[in-house]
Parts: C-alpha cells; structure tokens; sequence
C-alpha cells in the first residue's frame, strides 16, 4: 500500500498541519497502487475477451468459456478499484480518467461483439451505449453546478448490464437462454430508466447552479 510521500510532512520530517495530511496524501498517491493497476488490468482485458471471443469464429463453446472468464474478471476488478482508491486514499488523476474508460470499453466490446456475431440485436447494443455516452456528456454538461452522484438504480444497471452480456458470451441452451434474455430485457429497461433519471437530475442541477450563480452576482452588485 502507499505510504505518506515525504512531502506530505512538510519535506523535512516536520509534520504536515492537521487535516491537511489527507488531502496531501491523497493527491501525491503513487500512480502503481493497487486501485489504478486494478483499472490498467481491466483495460488490458478488454482486447484479451475480444480476442478470445472470437476464436474459431465465434462460435466455440470452449473459447466462449474463457471469454467469459475475462469478463467476469474485468467486471469484479471494477467492483474493487473503486472502493479501494476512495478507503486508502489512492485517487489518482489517472484513476478519475482510466476507469470509467475502462468500464465503458469492456461493456462496449461485449455488446457490439455480441451483436456482431448476431447473438445480440444491434438496436440493444445502440440503446445501451447511446445511454453511457449521453450521460457522460451530460456529467461534463453539469460539472461545474455539481456532481451527479451514482444511484442505487445506476447501480443496479450496471449488475443487470454485466450479468446479462456476461450470459450471453456463454453459449447457454434452454431455460438458461430464456432466462438471458429476460435479464437482458432488465437491464435495458434500467438502462432507460436511469438515464431519464440522471437527465433530470442535470437538468435540476444546472437551474440550481444558474439561480446560485445570478443571485451571487446580484448580490455583488448590490455590495458595490
């Protein structure tokens, strides 16, 4: 784990002043901690399941299973890197970067993957990443009113999301196969959902932040 950089005492020993140490460690958190080398193996993964998915045209239940393995891997990293960075105060400026890349890119190579070998409809896959993008842009959009926190039903989104492709890279027969598609069906549902959700909440956000910002100024003007 991290220890305290030197710097963070005031470089000589002397220590740092109270409630600063924090701050200071958290912003001089080395770049290989645990947190951000659990990201950069979710980004290295994400090729490696594409590739694997698509061994011997796509179609092998063999290579399927491992392509399933890779997934499931990336999508537990994701679970972890997160909530390591934020407990041991390892944020990093790569982390805030890197890793929602890297859960946009591993969810985006499962759907479009999937779609291209025609076990998954394309309108799926359009919906669900024109979702992610719109909300990203949407994040950026607001970010100087405020953040927009992740929700339980963001949440849920994302668990229905991973176990849903993740059923799909598996060749499953029967009751199984009925039973992705209906998690499938969950999770766009979710996915819709949500995002009207976050939309109101920017746009809720931003009148906020408007009315803040004029009625500062106002009170600028007033004070002159």
């Amino acid at each position: 784990m991290t220890g305290v950089p030197a710097s963070a005492t005031g470089g000589s020993g002397t220590p740092a002043p109270r409630g600063k140490l924090g701050a200071t460690a958290v912003n001089q958190a080395s770049l290989w901690n645990i947190a951000n080398i659990l990201t950069m193996v979710r980004l290295v993964l994400v090729p490696g399941f594409v590739v694997l998915l698509f061994q011997d045209g796509g179609h092998d239940p063999a290579w399927r299973a491992w392509a399933w393995a890779a997934f499931a891997v990336a999508m537990i990293t994701d679970v972890f890197d997160g909530h390591l960075a934020r407990t041991y105060n390892l944020v990093t400026d790569f982390g805030k970067i890197a890793d929602p890349i890297a859960d946009k890119a591993i969810m985006a190579a499962g759907l479009i993957s999937l779609s291209y070998l025609g076990d998954l409809p394309w309108w799926v896959t359009g919906v669900i990443l024109a979702r992610e993008l719109g909300i990203t842009l949407m994040r950026f959009w607001v970010i100087r009113h405020g953040v927009i926190p992740a929700s339980r039903g963001g949440k849920m989104k994302t668990l229905a999301q991973g176990t849903a492709v993740g059923m799909y890279v598996l060749m499953l027969t029967g009751p199984l196969a009925t039973l992705r598609f209906w998690v499938m069906a969950v999770a766009v549902v979710l996915t819709v959902v949500t995002g009207l959700d976050y939309v109101r909440q920017a746009v809720v956000l931003r009148r906020r932040g408007l009315a803040a910002e004029r009625a500062a100024a106002a009170a600028e003007a007033d004070g002159r």
